[in-house]
This record gives C-alpha cells, structure tokens and sequence, in this order.
C-alpha cells in the first residue's frame, strides 16, 4: 500500500487478467491504541501512511483503468468522531473521508462513483479481537450500540456491496455509518468501552 509503483503493477496485472475495473476497494487500515504524546512520530506516520497514502495509492494506480462511466470506488473509513487514543486513526481516516468526498466531485463527470463506510464495532474481527479483547470489554462495546450488538461481516459486506451496485447508481460521495448507531452515544462511551480489559 506505501509503494505505489507496487500498486501501479498490480493494477496493470489486474486489467491484463480482467479487463478494465469495475469496482476498487480501499480497506488498508494501522492501528493502536495510544495517546498523542505517547505515539512516535513514526508510529504516528506509519498508520497515515498506511490509511491515506495507501488509499491514494490504491484509487491512483487505478484511475486509468477504471471503467468509465459505471466504476465504483469504495473506501473502508473509521469512527466518524474523534476518538481519544486513536489521534493517528482519526486523522488518517478524515483523510480518507475528505479524498472520498473530493474524489467523487472530480470523477463525476466521468460516471465514476466514491463512497466510504465507516463500519461500528464488527465481531470476529481483528480490530474487535485487539480493543476489546476480553469478555468484559466486548459486553461493554456492545452497550455502545443501540441496536444492541456488535456487526458481523455481513453488515459490512451488504452494504459494500449496495453501494458498488446500480442500486446505488445516485448515491456519491457518501459516507456511510454500518454501526448500529454507536457513533450516536459519542466517543467517550466507546473510548470507556475499550478500556475496560
């Protein structure tokens, strides 16, 4: 994700097997809990690498191959709200909304769609198995969640797919909550969520 000629070649292998792209998806996500005075300018600069260079790099090498018009372009954001010990997490992915959002502007006239989701917490996943890893931690994210429960990957993937389909042919620029409204409660109920471990 942080060597784009790495990237550039992998699209050009893409096109070569497929054709031209459809659809590109910008999932690359680095993270760690920890405070802003207590993160390394490297630590800090390698999940805004990975994040937002990453996906610049992604939408970048795959810009000329793209299926014009009717290309979807999908980016898998975070939280939508400031989360302490997550400053790295939350910059790099505002990046991500921010260029989603831009992008979607520029490629417009082209009949090229962006959209992102910003998913809540989703169960068996790495994220979910790094900040909340006990059982007293997990009962306690999931009372950030009004609806009751953490996501499956399912919810991430239905949606995903929604918005890559003709379903959402008028639908760019978004910024898709899937969290079961967790981001309604704010950051602190999440934040004391992760905490308990």
């Amino acid at each position: 994700m942080r060597d784009f000629a790495a990237m550039e070649a992998a699209a050009a292998r893409a096109v070569e097997a497929f054709g031209p792209i459809d659809v590109v998806l910008c999932g690359a996500a680095g993270n760690f809990p920890a405070p802003v005075d207590g993160i390394s300018p490297n630590g800090f600069k390698s999940v805004v690498d990975i994040d937002l260079l990453g996906t610049y790099h992604t939408v970048k090498a795959a810009a000329p191959h793209l299926r014009a018009p009717g290309a979807s372009v999908l980016s898998i954001s975070a939280y939508g709200m400031p989360v302490p010990m997550q400053a790295h997490v939350c910059a790099a992915k505002a990046g991500v909304d921010m260029l989603t959002q831009v992008l979607a502007i520029e490629w417009g006239a082209r009949g090229v769609r962006v959209n992102a989701i910003i998913p809540g917490p989703i169960d068996e996943t790495e994220g979910m198995r790094r900040l909340a890893p006990t059982d007293a931690a997990r009962a306690a994210v999931v009372r950030t969640v009004p609806l009751g429960r953490m996501g499956r990957k399912e919810d991430i993937a239905n949606a995903a797919l929604f918005l890559v389909s003709d379903a959402a042919s008028f639908i760019t620029g978004a910024i898709l909550p899937v969290d079961g409204g967790n981001r309604l409660l704010g950051s602190g109920a999440l934040v004391s969520a992760m905490m308990q471990q």
